[in-house]
């Protein structure tokens, strides 16, 4: 089986990483091609020996881009077409029927009940989604939530497959080594207490939160991993309540922890670093980052994370639910910082989350994609 994944871009970002993790795993020939922005993904996938293509898509309506694609796609002579991201579902479906690939999957990672990606959803914007989404073979969700989304929507249950974002559990696990060595690298004490967040620096992710909590808790600091829009604000509410010295914005950080070395701890790195993970989303559609804390050994205080609200509570001991607001965090923090420092055990739902098992089950919807598709010689002109 050959497979092409359509992805609106590579950036760093959740379902960028993902995309990355996945095909290390999937047992198949696969291609990728990035609408917009290839970024530091790209660099990744291209030292992993998976072939890239920039499509250089410029902006959302773009329909030039369209014939492109299909060009592209027919080429390839690819059994199956994958999308990700609401930009690349919508033309990378289109293009796939236009190139006579009748086996095509979407995986929905981002959908909110009031936004998508971080933006708010239009009445415009999801009848598009809804009438491409007629063109594909199946809908893939990353959580039972999307899943329960979807179905609202008005997505077919019969199309919508379940399968779980996954984590390399191994890459992840805390080395003590790695703790002392990563403090040093960022001029953190050996015994402070240090709360951490990873994620893109936008408005949906309430990173002011953790700055004006960990402001309110003299002896603590913050971590920050990622970068976007609200680094400035950040920034300037950090120096405005005294806290700056406190508090370290990373930028981006290789999630995978073993790309080139460009100045800063990869994502595992960090996590040996903390004594506490926060994610302080009111919306989310998984919620990764609190997983990968959990399998770092991590407590992880989230307001929202439907990886572990979609679960008995029992598999995931350190995942603890936060009221949305700073003073709630704080005293969770406080609280925190009260117990003895330890690393935790990481809990069942770590291997629930592997990303062999999640590689696996994808595998599964192409097989009956494929199968199931109509047969056609367009592929073949």
């Amino acid at each position: 089986m050959k497979a092409l994944h359509i992805i609106t871009g590579l950036g760093v970002g959740g379902a960028e990483q993902q995309l990355r993790l996945l095909l290390r795993h999937l047992p198949i020939h696969c291609d990728v091609v990035t609408l917009t922005n290839p970024g530091p993904v790209a660099e990744g996938l291209r030292a992993d020996g998976v072939s890239v293509t920039h499509l250089a898509m410029n902006g959302n309506r773009d329909l030039a881009a369209l014939p492109r694609l299909a060009r592209l796609i027919r080429r390839g002579k690819y059994d199956l077409v994958h999308t990700h991201l609401y930009r690349a579902c919508v033309y990378g479906r289109i293009a796939a029927r236009m190139a006579g690939v009748r086996a095509t999957i979407a995986t929905e990672h981002s959908l909110g009940e009031r936004q998508i990606e971080g933006r708010p959803l239009t009445r415009g914007n999801r009848a598009l989604y809804l009438r491409t989404e007629k063109l594909g073979s199946a809908t893939v969700a990353v959580s039972a939530t999307v899943a329960h989304r979807l179905r609202n929507w008005g997505v077919p249950a019969q199309r919508i497959h379940l399968v779980p974002n996954g984590i390399d559990a191994e890459s992840l696990r805390f080395d003590q080594g790695t703790r002392i060595t990563t403090r040093a690298q960022l001029s953190i004490p050996a015994g402070a207490f240090v709360v951490g967040g990873v994620g893109r620096l936008v408005p949906g992710k309430r990173f002011e939160l953790l700055v004006r909590a960990v402001a309110a808790i003299p002896d603590s600091r913050l971590v920050l991993a990622g970068d976007g829009p609200e680094r400035t604000a950040l920034s300037t509410l950090a120096r405005r309540l005294g806290a700056a010295d406190r508090i370290r914005f990373l930028g981006e950080c290789d999630a995978l922890g073993d790309g080139p070395d460009r100045g800063v701890p990869g994502i595992p790195a960090v996590l040996s670093a903390l004594d506490v993970f926060v994610s302080a989303s009111e919306e989310e559609s998984f919620g990764l980052a609190v997983v990968e804390a959990l399998a770092a050994g991590l407590p992880a205080l989230h307001v929202a994370c439907p990886a572990i609200e979609d679960l008995p509570g029992a598999l995931a001991p350190g995942a603890i639910r936060v009221a949305g607001r700073a003073d709630a965090l704080e005293a969770a923090l406080r609280l925190q910082m009260s117990v003895e420092a330890r690393r935790l055990q990481p809990p069942p739902v770590v291997r629930h989350y592997d990303i062999v098992r999640s590689a696996r089950s994808l595998l599964d919807v192409y097989t009956r994609a494929v199968a199931s598709a109509p047969s056609t010689d367009a592929t073949k002109k």
